[in-house]
């Protein structure tokens, strides 16, 4: 398999991984599909901007890799953290960063469990860090962290739909720590801009500077609606469109694992999972 054939197989499973973890926020006994040859080690844990304690993810197992999945906004409070885009020192690694204070606060919750989850895992494994949108800058802010101060040193971090996460100096960390990135982003998806580069609280002189993390994989569509060009089934039928045959056959082997897609040209829907 070449590496283009790679990436693309391993963005659209990934892509599947992380909309169960919407399954997961949304089912009242948290729970969801999980594919064939995996089993949950984990339940990540973290504080919404309320303080209320939610179901944010989960970390998978198999007998090659390890997958930390991380969900995106499914609730108000996701959204208001979302906003508050002011800047902290991100205090995990030795270099002087900011990182988006909502961001940060939400992963600060949830650190002390993942990192005593995956000490009990083998480091010999492939470590696989993703998440869509608001998951997707906690999948980034835990891959800096999880190089820096695990024995899982080489994760692997595949984003969907991120926003920007902090400062030019942060964006040089997670180049330096974690050496294989994909933020697979769709240009005309909205949250892929934010927060802008250059961020000024209102009535406030003190201006925020952000950076995308590297390295960029574009996936341009247009659905119609701003919604639509940001949910996550629609980034996985972008990225299904070019692996059909890889895409039905994991998708048929394991039912209600692939998130619904939606043909906008036709006003159909199409479930791979049946």
């Amino acid at each position: 398999m070449n590496s283009t054939n790679y990436f693309q197989e391993r963005a659209i499973f990934l892509a599947a991984v992380c909309g169960q973890t919407y399954d997961q926020f949304t089912n009242t006994d948290g729970a969801f599909t999980v594919p064939a040859g995996y089993s949950v080690h984990y339940t990540i844990q973290a504080k919404s901007i309320t303080q209320a304690w939610e179901r944010f993810g989960f970390i998978l197992e198999a007998p090659q890799e390890i997958i930390v999945a991380f969900r995106g906004s499914s609730s108000m409070p996701n959204w208001i953290s979302n906003a508050n885009a002011s800047q902290k020192q991100f205090k995990y690694i030795k270099e002087d960063c900011l990182t988006h204070r909502g961001f940060t606060g939400i992963y600060a919750s949830a650190r002390s469990g993942i990192l005593s989850a995956l000490d009990s895992l083998s480091s010999d494994k492939t470590l696989y860090i993703t998440g869509h949108s608001l998951g997707g800058a906690l999948a980034t802010l835990c891959a800096v962290d999880v190089a820096a101060n695990s024995s899982f040193t080489a994760p692997r971090l595949y984003t969907f739909a991120s926003p920007r996460v902090g400062d030019p100096a942060f964006a040089k960390a997670c180049a330096k720590y974690v050496q294989t990135s994909h933020r697979i982003a769709n240009p005309f998806d909205i949250v892929t801009h934010a927060p802008p580069s250059i961020y000024k609280l209102p009535r406030r002189e003190k201006r925020y500077y952000y950076s995308h993390v590297q390295s960029l994989s574009s996936q341009p569509f247009q659905n119609g609606a701003i919604n639509l060009n940001h949910i996550l089934s629609s980034y996985f039928a972008k990225l299904s469109k070019p692996e059909p045959e890889f895409t039905e056959a994991l998708c048929t082997s394991n039912p209600g694992f692939c998130p619904i897609v939606a043909e906008q040209t036709h006003n159909s829907r199409e479930l791979y999972a049946e």
